[in-house]
């Protein structure tokens, strides 16, 4: 096989991204976890001996950042001298590489930000959007916000994060639920719905918090405001709670953002357990598996809403053949030198080649580990 080009070295690093308050959903209220301080970032930068690069980056909540820095760094070598273009026969040798480790999980999202570095360089070598380079279907994507939603937030300041919003043009507005009071949920998303107007489209969240009980009368209580979606109202893995519930119910269910492999998803879609899907490129093995599942959910004609990562979701969410959405987040502000781009309810595909992303000086500095494969010039 002749190789176009080939793999000269490989730069990882874990990037510590400190959040401006801890983060509170239904999981803390519950005691399941801790509120969240920071988010821990992988990025891998790779390098040809063509002199062509691409950046791509995974992360953690909570826990897992050291070990998918040193599962990553421990596959990694075996890109050394391999043809960048072959991306899916690269996918399936890092795999084969951590085998003892699994492929899904920490292991899939430790390939992940490899992968991510592949399509992106892929993507600037042809001087394209990466979007662009996956045939896009739109220049465009419906966007919502999360960031201002969150339980730890007293309800006036939900409020006012959603009218401000809806002001800077973001065309959908998600809200936590899951408190262990319902009543509370009730009172929020009534308040958030009356200040936004019964047109604009809400979401909410329960992040996984209801049991069968509970989700049903929730999901009948919530009915009448005519959400976009309801948001893991039960556990991840719970394909038949999911299912049961979303034939239930008139409003949409959204399910998916804690799967960490495209074998995950299939009981979910083949038991027609959400009406929309929320794939996590990070977390099920980066672009390449993100691509298969986006296959499988065209075919049954789901609803698409990627989680988190706006930076890499936009491209792929512009990709796909149904009207999607993609998360809006402010977290990752800090970490890009660039900003993309919001009107009239929708995130603009940046025209840059590749993802259209550039480290800032902050993100360098708050690196905490680093790890060089082969020679970098």
């Amino acid at each position: 096989m002749t190789a176009l080009d080939r793999v000269a070295w490989i730069d990882l690093s874990s990037v510590t991204l400190p959040l401006a308050a801890p983060v509170s959903d239904a999981k803390v209220l519950t005691g399941r976890q801790r509120p969240m301080t920071e988010v821990v970032f992988l990025f891998a930068e790779i390098g040809t001996e063509g002199g062509h690069e691409g950046i791509g980056f995974g992360y953690s909540k909570r826990a897992g950042g050291p070990g998918q820095f040193a599962h990553a760094a421990e596959i990694a070598p075996v890109l050394i001298g391999e043809d960048p273009n072959d991306i899916g026969r690269l996918w399936t040798k890092l795999a084969w590489a951590g085998a003892s480790a699994g492929r899904s999980g920490l292991a899939a999202q430790s390939i992940a930000a490899i992968d991510i570095a592949l399509w992106d360089l892929k993507a600037r070598r042809a001087g394209l959007p990466l979007a662009k380079l996956l045939d896009a279907h739109r220049d465009s994507v419906r966007c919502y916000d999360t960031s201002g939603g969150f339980l730890h937030a007293p309800l006036e300041e939900v409020l006012e994060n959603a009218e401000a919003s809806a002001a800077a043009g973001i065309g959908g507005v998600k809200i936590k639920v899951g408190h262990p009071d319902h009543a509370e949920d009730m009172r929020r998303v009534t308040a958030v719905r009356e200040r936004l107007g019964d047109a604009f489209p809400l979401m909410v969240d329960a992040n996984q918090q209801w049991d069968r009980p509970a989700a049903l009368r929730m999901g009948r209580a919530l009915e009448d405001f005519g959400l976009t979606w309801i948001e893991e109202p039960l556990d991840a893995y719970d394909a038949e709670g999911h299912a049961a519930l979303a034939a239930a119910l008139d409003t949409p269910i959204a399910t998916g953002e804690m799967l960490t492999s495209v074998a995950e998803y299939c009981e979910l879609i083949d038991r027609r357990a959400a009406d929309v899907i929320q794939p996590d490129a990070p977390r099920i093995g980066g672009i390449t598996n993100f691509l298969k599942l986006a296959t499988l959910a065209d075919h049954r004609h789901l609803g698409l809403a990627p989680h988190f990562a706006m930076q890499i979701h936009l491209h792929l969410a512009a990709a796909y053949p149904g009207e999607p959405w993609v998360e809006h987040f402010d977290w990752l502000d800090p970490l890009f030198e660039e900003r993309l781009t919001i009107r009239d309810g929708r995130m603009d595909v940046p025209a840059r080649p590749g993802l259209g992303i550039t480290l800032t000086g902050r993100a360098r500095a708050w690196t905490t580990q680093r790890a060089r494969i082969g020679a970098r010039p």
